[in-house]
């Protein structure tokens, strides 16, 4: 059973903090953590507008820092989880050689939804929606392991 998971979208202050808020609620038990494939934002708290949706729904995650995915983050982590096709391309661009860990889209944790990806909010300004899919994989993922 993965027990360390790693959430990565392309910023690390929308959908992945979001991702790991709502994963280590409602599966403690789980080492968790969230990454960028980019390092825009690196040091920054999850992007404003996201907090204050995931505030409304109780869940707090302004603790939280940007950080860019490292090939490192292979060996740290059971399992790694990417918001979209793009980042899951550049995820696997730094897989060390012989690694195996697996590196899976979050919506494949919810195949009823109908997504194939985690629209980033940053552009879409859906947060609520977003919040909504991430709920819906979050609880396939805790299913799943």
């Amino acid at each position: 059973m993965p027990t360390r998971i790693l959430f990565v979208c392309l910023g690390n202050i929308c959908r992945s903090p979001a991702a790991e808020g709502v994963f280590r609620v409602l599966c403690p038990e789980a080492e968790t953590d969230s990454a960028g494939t980019a390092s825009y934002h690196a040091g920054e708290p999850p992007y404003g507008p996201m907090q204050a949706a995931a505030k409304a729904r109780g869940l707090d995650i302004s603790d939280l820092r940007a950080r860019q995915f490292r090939r490192d983050d292979f060996a740290a982590f059971d399992l790694i989880i990417a918001m979209d096709a793009s980042n899951l391309e550049n995820i696997e661009a730094l897989r060390p050689a012989g690694n195996e860990i697996p590196v899976r889209l979050f919506t494949d944790y919810a195949p009823t939804s109908g997504a194939d990806y985690v629209p980033d909010p940053y552009y879409t300004r859906d947060f609520d929606g977003c919040l909504d899919l991430i709920g819906i994989a979050a609880k396939g993922l805790k299913t799943s392991l």
